[in-house]
C-alpha cells in the first residue's frame, strides 16, 4: 500500500512541479467531460491536474469538469466536442473510436494480457495514433488505461465461452468488437445500450454478465448487481483525455505548453494510479464473489473464441495493416 501510494503521489506531483507562468488576462475556462465520478481514482487525478493548469497559466486558463455523465454518454461528449459546446474530455476506447475506429485495435479481444504488451504496443503506434487523431481536429493530451477486463455475471459462473449462450449480454452503442464476439460465441443475442442504462439492467437483470475492469465495475456500481467473477483476463480497456485541436490553438502560446505538459503528465499519473486501483479492485471482487479460475482447457476455449473474433475483423471493421502492426507488438 505505502509503495503504491507513493508511486501515484510521485507521478502526480509532476502535475505540480513547474513555476507559474507570468500569463496576465481574463481566465478562459475550458470544458470537460467525463464519465468518472468526482472522488473516483480518475477524478482525484483530474482535481490535480485543474490545480495544475491554474498554477501554471498563473490563473489564466481554468478546467471544468463536468462528472458522472453530466455531458452524456461518451458518444454525446464527442459530437459536443465537435459542435463546441465541449473542449475536452476524459473518454475510454468507446469514445475514441468514434473519431478514430482502429484504435480499438488495442482492445482485441485476448490480444493483450499485461501491462508490458500494452504498452509496447501502444508506444509504438502512438505516433500514427496521434497523427490520426490530429487529423480528425483532436488532440490526445495523454494517453490512459481503465484496467484489465474480466468476465462477471449474475447469479451463474461463466467457465468457457459456451456459458454465455442465451444470457442477458450487451454491448455499448458503437463497438463493433463486442457484437462479433457474441456472434463467434453462438446463441446470444446482446443489447445495445448505452453506459448509464447498464446498472438498470443489471438491477432489473435484463443484463446478467459483462466484460469490465474491476475499477470500473465498482466505479460505475456494476459490481454491487454482480456475484461470479471468472479470473482470466479478456482484454484490457484504454482511454485518453482529448481536446479539441481548434480550442489548442486559440490559447496564447504559453498556455498551450501549460495544457499539453500538464495534460501529459495527468495521462502519466492516471497510468500508475488506476493500474495499482484496478488491482486492489479486482482482489476485493475475488474476495466477495463466486471466483472460478480456468483450466487449461477452458483458457483454449476462450483463446479460440478470441483468435476466430478478432480474424473476423481483420480488413472488414479494422484496416489490415493496423491490425497486423498491433498484433506483431503483442507478440
Amino acid at each position: 500500500m505505502i509503495r503504491r501510494s507513493l508511486a501515484f503521489l510521485a507521478a502526480a506531483s509532476a502535475l505540480i512541479a513547474a513555476s507559474p507562468s507570468p500569463a496576465d488576462a481574463d481566465t478562459v475556462t475550458l470544458t470537460v467531460g467525463t464519465l468518472a465520478p468526482a472522488e473516483s481514482p480518475w477524478g482525484k487525478v483530474f482535481k490535480i491536474w485543474k490545480k495544475a493548469v491554474g498554477l501554471r497559466t498563473n490563473g489564466a486558463v481554468d478546467l471544468q469538469f463536468f462528472w458522472n455523465g453530466q455531458q452524456g454518454d461518451e458518444g454525446a461528449m464527442v459530437g459536443k466536442m465537435r459542435t463546441g459546446q465541449l473542449d475536452g474530455a476524459a473518454v475510454t476506447a468507446n469514445g475514441l473510436s468514434m473519431i478514430y475506429k482502429d484504435v480499438l485495435v488495442l482492445q482485441l479481444p485476448g490480444l493483450y494480457r499485461d501491462w508490458g504488451k500494452l504498452d509496447n504496443a501502444r508506444n509504438g503506434m502512438r505516433s500514427k495514433l496521434d497523427a490520426e487523431f490530429d487529423r480528425q481536429g483532436f488532440k490526445v493530451l495523454g494517453w490512459g488505461d481503465v484496467g484489465m477486463a474480466h468476465i462477471m455475471s449474475k447469479g451463474f459462473e461463466v467457465k468457457t465461452p459456451e456459458d454465455l449462450k442465451h444470457r442477458n449480454t450487451f454491448f455499448i452503442a458503437g463497438d463493433p468488437i463486442e457484437p462479433m464476439f457474441y456472434s463467434v460465441v453462438g446463441d446470444v443475442t446482446p443489447k445495445q445500450v448505452s453506459v448509464p442504462e447498464i446498472l438498470t439492467g443489471l438491477t432489473a437483470n435484463t443484463i446478467n454478465v459483462v466484460n469490465v475492469p474491476a475499477l470500473a465495475a465498482e466505479q460505475l456500481q456494476w459490481a454491487s448487481r454482480l456475484d461470479h467473477i471468472n479470473t482470466a483476463v479478456t482484454g484490457i480497456g484504454i482511454g485518453a483525455l482529448l481536446f479539441t485541436s481548434a480550442k489548442i490553438n486559440s490559447l496564447p502560446a504559453d498556455a498551450q505548453t501549460a495544457l499539453l505538459e500538464s495534460g501529459k503528465a495527468a495521462g502519466d499519473a492516471l497510468t500508475v494510479s488506476i493500474r495499482n486501483e484496478d488491482a486492489a479492485a479486482f482482489t476485493r471482487l475475488k474476495a466477495r464473489m463466486v471466483t472460478y479460475d480456468p483450466t487449461p482447457a477452458d483458457q483454449a476455449a476462450w483463446d479460440r473464441v478470441f483468435a476466430d473474433t478478432r480474424s473476423r475483423l481483420r480488413g472488414t471493421t479494422f484496416n489490415a495493416q493496423v491490425f497486423d502492426e498491433a498484433v506483431r507488438l503483442s507478440q
